[in-house]
């Protein structure tokens, strides 16, 4: 009996100290998704301020996904999902991608940010609604896709 305690004391240690397995990362970032659809009337009564962060949020949720929809078109799908070696150069892969992809957001953001309150409100709107549209097209691709 003390022999069985014993082995399963150095079986916990054993994995308290175990080498940290490398989890298979999400190829679309968890936080990307439009939690709220607008239709024309709602973004009309919405004042300018609000139309230019929701404009920003949706070319954010772009960027973040569209590149990457031959694998992937919502959160949660990884490298191991489509049966892709789960490696330290792929796993450099995908980071490189999302800081490349930060990168790329915070120059943009920066830019809108100085531009587009000289933007005309009723572009905005369309943009916002032509963006909700796309987001919205990926549930359609991804159902054409299984």
């Amino acid at each position: 009996m003390k022999k069985l305690v014993f082995c399963i004391y150095m079986l916990a240690i054993s994995f308290g100290f175990a080498q940290k397995i490398d989890v298979s990362q999400s190829i679309i970032n968890e936080n990307v998704g439009i939690k709220k659809y607008h239709n024309k009337s709602e973004l009309i009564r919405m004042d300018k301020g609000e139309l230019l962060g929701l404009y920003m949020e949706r070319v954010e949720d772009l960027v973040k996904t569209l590149p990457y929809i031959a694998f992937a078109t919502k959160p949660g799908k990884t490298m191991a999902t489509y049966g892709i070696p789960n490696s330290k150069e792929n796993r450099k892969a995908l980071l490189n991608k999302e800081n490349a992809t930060t990168d790329f957001l915070k120059t943009t953001i920066q830019f809108q940010e100085k531009m587009l309150p000289y933007s005309d409100k009723s572009n905005l709107v369309a943009a916002i609604l032509f963006y909700e549209e796309t987001m919205k097209s990926l549930q359609q691709y991804d159902e054409l896709n299984h």
